[in-house]
């Protein structure tokens, strides 16, 4: 008769698994998965950056970006720290502040150990760079690529 025996699961794979779940609850792919917002989802491209952006009227035209840890493209050169901070207050490491579609507000609620698992879950993705990832451009400018248009009330 076959046994079952128990294994210990290490806090690392379990801060990991936190992070997957916590990544596809908050429907993070929604945005930054290539293919999502056309209808047609690249599974080996989840979370490598969108193609189709926002437009927010006033402030010009928004591309969701790489979260994969590709160093050209994605966050590769990011450290833990620097994505937490990015997730929970809008700023990039160097200074930027991220597209005002980005809920960071809400993710400011994060606890530590939720904010570090979704940054650990991302370091740990296998790095899918982003070729011709389209840049943000102003408002009076022409969009690289495919938008939606934010209207607000």
């Amino acid at each position: 008769m076959p046994m079952l025996i128990a294994v210990p699961v290490s806090a690392q794979e379990n801060a990991l698994e936190r992070g997957r779940y916590l990544v596809t609850i908050m429907d993070c792919g929604g945005c930054h998965t290539r293919g999502v917002m056309t209808g047609k989802p690249d599974p080996d491209l989840y979370l490598a950056g969108s193609e189709v952006g926002f437009h927010l009227p006033g402030l010009g035209y928004f591309y969701p970006p790489n979260l994969t840890p590709d160093p050209e493209t994605g966050l590769g050169d990011w450290s833990a720290d620097d994505i937490v901070l990015a997730l929970r207050t809008g700023e990039r490491p160097d200074g930027r502040i991220l597209a005002p579609i980005m809920p960071s507000h809400a993710y400011a609620a994060l606890t530590d150990d939720d904010a570090y698992a979704i940054a650990g879950f991302l370091k740990s993705m296998t790095p899918a760079p982003f070729e011709g990832e389209p840049q943000p451009a102003g408002d009076g400018e022409a969009p690289p690529s495919p938008y939606l248009e934010v209207l607000m009330p």
